[in-house]
């Protein structure tokens, strides 16, 4: 599988959009990442439909270092999701380490608060366009714009480019890790 052992955090927290979550955290596996799902201290987050999405662990036991990618699901969470300093800090320090960060919908709220867009070619929602460029970024209305190691969508119907997206920068990267969660 192409693949196989590499490591990705999914961040997880309420009211996320489903399929933004699901279809990419099912394509990695079936890819052979292993996927470690991420949440700010609740072990279970309820989507924006009512589906629960159980976490393996708090982003208190996570560091970036130990991971190839981080990837931000949309919906309502990334509201929540940069509530939380040690989840900001996870994706400014992903994104420093020149590890995968890929973001998609709502989650361009994320890499605006963790301040890691500044020059960067990026894309999200229509309604967050503001916010991306407010933060310093270029904003383009692409199913997926990919800079460097920054890869962002707009919406759910953008999830396969997204997912090729991001299979092909995690397989380019020759990124490998063998630390645990903490």
């Amino acid at each position: 599988m192409e693949l196989t052992g590499k490591r990705v955090v999914m961040l997880v927290e309420n009211l996320y959009e489903d399929l933004e979550l699901w279809y990419p955290l099912l394509r990695l596996r079936e890819a052979g990442a292993e996927v470690t799902t991420v949440g700010n201290g609740a072990t279970s987050y309820t989507s924006k439909h009512g589906y629960p999405a159980k976490v393996d662990t708090s982003v208190e036991h996570v560091s970036a270092a130990n991971f190839d990618a981080v990837i931000i699901p949309g919906g309502y969470a990334p509201d929540y999701m940069r509530r939380s300093q040690a989840m900001v800090d996870l994706v400014r320090e992903a994104v420093q380490q020149g590890k995968i960060v890929a973001a998609i919908c709502h989650a361009g709220w994320m890499l605006a608060s963790a301040n890691v867009i500044r020059h960067k070619r990026v894309t999200g929602f229509f309604s967050i366009k503001d916010d991306l460029t407010n933060a310093g970024g270029i904003y383009e209305d692409k199913e997926v714009v990919r800079d460097d190691n920054l890869i962002t969508s707009r919406m759910p119907t953008d999830l396969p480019a997204f997912c090729s997206a991001l299979i092909q920068a995690m397989a380019e990267a020759n990124v490998g890790t063998s630390a645990t969660v903490g």
